[in-house]
Formats: structure tokens, C-alpha cells, sequence
């Protein structure tokens, strides 16, 4: 059904930012999203926060997106970054329908259980 119909569709990037966060939260090993960091950036640079661990940004159509995660202690970190880049691409691709120029994965630490 790609028939062409006047208009537009605009889709905001709190929405990319939620389908990124949502998906590298879904992959085994991520502890959870490094949230310190974004928040003291975006406010330093004086950006909007699009999402907690989460940076997006949209030029051209293509969507580069910075992901700041703290990961368990017990996976292949380098693994981890690839599983996690590959997963938020597609989810972008396949449910918003652009392309993805780029997704970077920032470690900010690990997680070590309590013994």
C-alpha cells in the first residue's frame, strides 16, 4: 500500500529516542541506560533531552543516533555494542521507515551484582 496521499508525516525524535532506548534495553547484557550523563550534557549544551541515555539526531532524513548504556559484568562488551547497534537500526528501520546513518554505543560502566 504505497499509494501516494497528500501531506505529511512528521515524527518527532522524543519518538526515535523512545524506540532506541526501548530496544537497547531489550538486549541481553544491558543493565540499564547510563541516565547522569545525558542529562549534564544536553543541559550543558543547552539541548532538549530526547531520552534518558538517549541522543538523536536527524539531518537529511538519516537518523544518528548516541546510546549511553551501563552493561552486566559478565558479557563480551564489544558483542554487546554490535547486538545492540544492530537491534536499534532495524527496530528505526522497520517501524519508522528511515534510514540510520549511524548508532553509537557508549559504556559508562558495569554493573557488578552485590554480593
Amino acid at each position: 500500500m504505497d499509494e501516494k496521499v497528500p501531506g505529511r508525516v512528521t515524527i518527532a525524535p522524543e519518538v526515535l529516542a523512545t524506540i532506541a532506548q526501548l530496544t537497547t534495553q531489550e538486549v541481553t547484557g544491558v543493565y540499564q541506560m547510563s541516565t547522569y550523563w545525558t542529562r549534564n550534557v544536553n543541559r550543558f549544551l543547552g539541548n532538549t533531552r530526547v531520552g534518558d541515555g538517549v541522543q538523536i539526531r536527524v539531518k537529511n532524513r538519516q537518523v544518528s543516533v548516541n546510546l549511553h548504556i551501563i552493561v552486566e559484568h559478565d558479557v563480551n562488551m564489544l558483542q554487546l555494542g554490535r547486538r545492540v547497534q544492530a537491534q536499534v537500526t532495524r527496530a528505526i528501520e522497520e517501524l519508522v521507515g528511515m534510514d540510520v546513518k549511524q548508532v553509537n554505543v557508549h559504556i559508562k560502566d558495569v554493573h557488578y551484582p552485590a554480593v
